[in-house]
C-alpha cells in the first residue's frame, strides 16, 4: 500500500495526502478516483501531455520513463527532469511514499 501526497502549483489548492493506495493503479487513476482534477484528454493511452505531473518522490515505485512518454513530456508546458505523465506512472507491487506536484492546469488552453 502506498501513501501519495498531491501538491498543486495552482494557487488556493491545499495539498492532499491519500493513504492505503493499492498498487496496479496509475497516479492519474488515483487522482481521479479521489476527486483530484488532473486533465487526461487522450483517455490515458500516452497520446498527449495533459496529465503531466512532477514526480517529486517515489520514482522507484513506478516503471521507468519510456521513449514515447518522454516524447510527449517534451510537448508539455514547463517540463522538468522529474516530469512524468500520470497515466504512465502505474504503482508497482510494494509500498512506500510518493509525492506528486500537479502543474497549474488553469494555464493550459486547447491542448
Amino acid at each position: 500500500m502506498y501513501t501519495i501526497k498531491f501538491k498543486f502549483e495552482q494557487k488556493g489548492l491545499e495539498p492532499v495526502t491519500l493513504d492505503n493506495i493499492e498498487p496496479g493503479q496509475s497516479i492519474l487513476e488515483v487522482a481521479l478516483d479521489n476527486n483530484i482534477e488532473l486533465h487526461h484528454n487522450c483517455g490515458m493511452v500516452c497520446a498527449c501531455s495533459t496529465c503531466h505531473i512532477y514526480l517529486e518522490k517515489g520514482e522507484e515505485y513506478v516503471p521507468e520513463i519510456s521513449d514515447k512518454e518522454e516524447d510527449f513530456i517534451d510537448r508539455a508546458r514547463n517540463p522538468k527532469l522529474n516530469s512524468r505523465l500520470g497515466c504512465q506512472c502505474v504503482l508497482e507491487d510494494g509500498n512506500g511514499q510518493i509525492e506528486v506536484t500537479i502543474p497549474d492546469q488553469s494555464l493550459i488552453h486547447g491542448e
